[in-house]
């Protein structure tokens, strides 16, 4: 039995390789394939005719090169073979495509030959990444492929696919707008897409026999081939390049969402049957650590793992034209290798949005002060985080089901909410010490702050409003979902959506649906028509924060400068101006109500300017001519009032 304990300190003195010609290279002459197995006494590759199944029908040795590598050239046009990778290194490991194959056949479990020229649309040449001035300017929506299409009220034809992202025209039921029409509609700026990299928990044999949200990754640059219309070829990089072409073309950037933090499977992941335990963490007693809480974590920090993740990103990046990088659990990462990845990100395009996750599942054997934890992102190079204090200040701890938040009632809340207003940013009106989880201001600046209500993980926020509101009315449950949408909108920093929140979505109140069926899953087109009036309240919310400069201030200096918090302390009431011209706004000053209580407010405001109201209730209209008079105005219960001062 194979002992799978390691010491750390045995992998310092394996040599460093600086090439960028790993993997499979294909030219109509030859193909060459080049791996890193410093450990390794032998390496085989054996050549297929087809992705599973059958005998090898060719079995070659690779030839020892330079800094720990192993290469083989194989004469001869070899496109549309299957390959897998075999390393000794004192006994025989499993057959593998290699860590760095960028084609997989079914099942990811064969590298695949091909030509990536082939690979590219029509147009492909001429696509262009959605570039930005500055991240705040970001309007994410996040969505996984197959909810996106596989109701039967969707209208779309590529149901669960790629290509569903392709189609125009597709109607609900009731008629209303569905798919890429939807998003263009709505006014969002980049689509954030749960992985897409190759798991391995769908049988790609048949996709719509499971499901999966892809957190279980087995090859890292290969497109997942379930989403695919073929899984058995190369249409699952074309396929996925047509999708980022089509939401290009509507001026929607794509955002991945990585998850190179930990693998699916550990002792035999393809790292760990390439060179053992080397790309994995240890504890102090040689075993893997676990901060991912699925069983391993990568060693970010050791130099030919961070070359991997560098190599990996800048594929993705620069073969698929992505505008944006998720990590998952990006508290596992090192510093140093984080910064590292935006500065090799910047030589394609400095606009790339990075963001991850500020924490770990479990405890690390890494010192937290040299992780991208969110304590730390002021320590990282235009790198953000979510910001979880603002997310449990909403709607209650994320947790708890029956805990309740701002919009749902706790009126406690007060100093959370304006700790989110502003980005994460210091803020000298801020009480620190009543804000939910920070006591302090992590964020330097507020594109390094994602501010969000809900994501995939845990309840939707609809269901979360439910849970926590068991009296409440559908009224007021779809108010709480404007309001939570309201503050996202007009707060500092970088706002993000999960697909369907415009539409009340709902998951049944299943708070961890990563394999759960797609009737749980899947986007109910038909809500849009149902939840009619918020989907035209966030519609007019992204609007008014794209006109108006002021929601999305470029510096925590314009911050502290422009935006003051109301001194009239109302319970489950948080209320601000922002004055002179906010980042050039037109507007000289916005006045902004939020009310969490059940009941309307009376707010005292200042009679000598002339207010123009641009939100009342549960109406946004930017060209109002309604003036109010008078020393103060009625706040409907569960609300944000607005008012400028032109």
């Amino acid at each position: 039995m194979r002992d799978w304990k390691f010491s750390g300190n045995d992998f310092l003195n394996y040599p460093t390789y600086s090439g960028d010609d790993l993997g499979a290279v294909y030219t109509k002459e030859k193909t060459t394939i080049r791996i890193w197995a410093p450990s390794a006494q032998k390496v085989e590759l054996r050549i297929y005719a087809q992705g599973t199944g059958g005998e090898a029908i060719r079995i070659d040795q690779f030839i020892k090169a330079d800094k720990g590598t192993w290469a083989i050239v194989l004469v001869g046009d070899l496109k549309g073979y299957y390959y897998t990778i075999r390393v000794n290194d004192g006994e025989w490991l499993n057959e593998t495509p290699g860590i760095d194959a960028r084609a997989v056949g079914l099942n990811g479990l064969r590298g695949l030959i091909f030509n990536p020229g082939e690979t590219n649309p029509e147009g492909w040449l001429a696509d262009q990444r959605v570039e930005l001035i500055n991240p705040v300017d970001a309007l994410i929506y996040e969505l996984h492929v197959r909810d996106f299409s596989i109701s039967p009220t969707s209208g779309m034809k590529n149901k669960g696919k790629y290509l569903a992202f392709t189609e125009h025209g597709t109607l609900s039921p009731k008629g209303l707008t569905t798919g890429i029409d939807h998003l263009k509609e709505l006014g969002i700026t980049h689509v954030h897409l749960l992985p897409v990299n190759d798991f391995s928990s769908v049988d790609e044999n048949a996709p719509d026999q499971s499901y999966n949200w892809g957190y279980d990754p087995q090859n890292f640059n290969a497109p997942e081939g379930s989403y695919a219309t073929n899984p058995k070829d190369t249409s699952r990089i074309k396929e996925l390049k047509m999708l980022v072409q089509s939401l290009h073309r509507e001026g929607i950037g794509v955002i991945l969402d990585v998850v190179y933090n930990h693998t699916a499977f550990t002792t035999r992941s393809y790292f760990n049957q390439t060179v053992p335990g080397y790309y994995y963490r240890q504890k102090a007693d040689g075993n893997f650590s676990n901060a991912s809480g699925c069983g391993n974590e990568l060693a970010t920090e050791r130099a030919m793992v961070r070359k991997y993740l560098l190599d990996s990103l800048y594929y993705w990046a620069s073969e698929y034209h992505i505008d944006g990088f998720r990590f998952d659990l990006m508290g596992i990462f090192d510093l140093e290798t984080m910064n590292h990845i935006r500065t090799k990100i910047d030589t394609i395009s400095p606009s790339i949005l990075l963001y991850g996750e500020g924490w770990t599942a479990d405890t690390s054997p890494m010192d937290e002060a040299l992780r991208a934890v969110k304590i730390n992102v002021s320590k990282l190079d235009r790198i953000a985080v979510f910001n979880d204090d603002f997310r449990d200040g909403i709607k209650g701890n994320n947790f708890v089901p029956r805990n309740k938040g701002f919009v749902s009632g706790q009126t406690i809340q007060e100093e959370t909410i304006k700790f989110g207003i502003t980005g994460a940013c210091f803020h000298p009106q801020i009480v620190y010490g009543y804000v939910e989880h920070s006591k302090f201001p992590w964020a330097k600046e507020p594109w390094q702050c994602i501010n969000y209500a809900s994501c995939h993980d845990n309840y939707t926020l609809y269901d979360k409003l439910i849970l926590s509101c068991p009296e409440a009315s559908e009224d007021e449950l779809t108010r709480m979902v404007m309001m939570a949408g309201a503050l996202i909108l007009t707060s500092q920093g970088i706002p993000f959506l999960h697909a369907g929140t415009e539409m009340t979505r709902t998951k049944l109140g299943d708070h961890n649906s990563y394999k759960s069926p797609d009737q749980i899953n899947q986007i109910d087109w038909n809500k849009k028509y149902s939840s009619l009036e918020v989907y035209k309240y966030y519609q007019a919310l992204i609007r008014l924060r794209k006109h108006h400069p002021a929601f999305r201030m470029i510096s925590s200096k314009q911050i502290r400068e422009h935006l003051i918090f109301s001194e009239d302390y109302l319970p489950g009431v948080s209320s601000y101006v922002l004055v002179n011209h906010a980042n050039d706004d037109d507007w000289r000053t916005i006045l902004i109500v939020f009310n969490g209580n059940r009941n309307s407010i009376q707010f005292p405001i200042k009679g000598h300017i002339k207010w123009r109201m641009v939100a009342h209730d549960t109406t946004i209209d930017e060209e109002s001519k309604i003036y109010p008079e008078g020393d103060e105005i009625e706040v409907a219960g569960i609300s944000m009032l607005m008012m400028v001062e032109d």
